[in-house]
């Protein structure tokens, strides 16, 4: 074996083989975006609200599903929507020409000039944001969205100082066309949209610019209505499989498909007697005898730890739970054979949907995972570890 350099100029063995061993099979877990999907999604998104024109959400670096990944599906919208600077230049990279929207605009004076290089549309909630304006030298104007706090009081100038702010922005030079938009706080409930839409068109009344209101629950229940829909409409969660309003609405309803498929497979498979538990602290006791899986997937490749025993999951496509408590890199779920599944014997390798399509076509909706865990669509997208690995197709 060929020595290494070693001190003064002597060769030392090669020690590799004691303690190195060529890659081998990964650890069987696997995130799938679905480009296809994004592109029915968007298409759904067109057909509620028709004649609007679409920003194409990838905030978050495409909720989860990766701005590079997701482009191919999403690039049939008329603009891109995201939040920070490093995001646009990553869809300008992609070789994007048309429009992107800063949906929160600059946070300091030489954003500006970043916007001014690579000719991005800027939404504008406050006074600091008109005065950096101001200042800023540019030969192109600013495409700007004025955005109002209609109502849920995060961001936005409220009705009553909306007009002014208007005129300020009107006088600079350095501002070109101005377009309008607020944010829904109850779209997607009982509260409804009426209330904040009626301050919205009070204060923009007579003012010359576009209009975009719409999120994805008010795209898909008023997007028909052409005084609610306006010129942009900005669906987010819809583009990516999740329903809006679950559990009122689920994705079937609004014909939404999942972008984002979960799997690992069983990596252990054992009986275990009445009275026995399982997991940490022992939360789940078995009442009857039982055959459980083990499923590499926990909460460090981004499963929530806090999901309770009974939590949905697919194994090998059909519908099962989960049982006891999440450990970092490992859950249990109960494969006990049911009369209505006589052929279903889960065994080591069998696979497990965590949340998407499984491979015999069933759907686990994101959302049921999501709701038995206490939380959204939304943040079981977002959470998932950078130690998946990722296929699209």
């Amino acid at each position: 074996m060929e020595g290494l350099p070693g001190v003064g100029g002597a060769r030392i063995r090669d020690i590799r083989p004691w303690f190195y061993s060529p890659p081998s099979m990964p650890r069987p877990i696997q995130a799938t975006i679905h480009t296809a999907a994004l592109r029915h999604n968007l298409e759904r998104v067109r057909a509620a609200a028709p004649g609007a024109r679409v920003w194409a959400i990838v905030k978050a670096n495409a909720y989860g599903h990766g701005i590079e990944r997701a482009y191919e599906g999403l690039r049939g919208a008329d603009g891109f929507a995201l939040l920070d600077l490093g995001e646009a230049q990553r869809v300008r990279d992609l070789g994007w020409r048309g429009p992107i929207l800063l949906l929160e605009g600059v946070f300091e004076p030489r954003d500006l000039e970043i916007c001014s290089r690579l000719n991005l549309w800027h939404a504008v909630h406050d006074d600091a944001q008109i005065d950096w304006l101001a200042t800023h030298k540019t030969h192109q104007p600013h495409r700007v969205f004025l955005k109002m706090n209609s109502g849920m009081n995060r961001l936005g100038f409220t009705p009553e100082r909306f007009r002014a702010a208007y005129a300020r922005l009107a006088a600079l030079p350095q501002v070109d066309e101005i377009s309008f938009m607020t944010h829904f706080s109850d779209a997607d409930g009982d509260k409804g949209i009426a209330a904040q839409m009626a301050v919205f068109q009070r204060a923009t009344d007579g003012l010359p610019g576009e209009r975009s209101v719409c999120n994805s629950a008010a795209t898909l229940r008023h997007g028909q209505q052409p005084d609610v829909r306006g010129d942009w409409v900005r669906p987010g969660i819809a583009a990516y499989g999740s329903s809006p309003d679950y559990p009122q609405h689920d994705a079937a309803h609004w014909g939404l498909r999942p972008t984002m498929t979960l799997q690992s497979k069983l990596i252990a498979v054992s009986a275990i007697p009445a009275g026995a538990s399982i997991g940490y602290g022992s939360i789940f006791t078995a009442d009857a005898p039982m055959r459980i899986g083990v499923v590499a997937c926990g909460y460090a490749d981004g499963y929530p730890r806090h999901a309770p025993t009974g939590t949905p999951v697919l194994v090998d496509g059909v519908r099962t739970r989960t049982l006891g408590r999440v450990s970092m890199d490992m859950l249990a779920v109960d494969i006990t054979p049911a009369p209505d599944q006589p052929h279903w014997q889960p065994n080591f390798g069998s696979e497990v949907t965590l949340w998407g399509r499984a491979s015999n076509g069933v759907v686990l909706p994101i959302d049921d995972v999501a709701a038995a865990a206490g939380t959204l669509g939304y943040e079981l997208m977002c959470a998932l570890a950078q130690r998946v690995p990722i296929h699209t197709e």
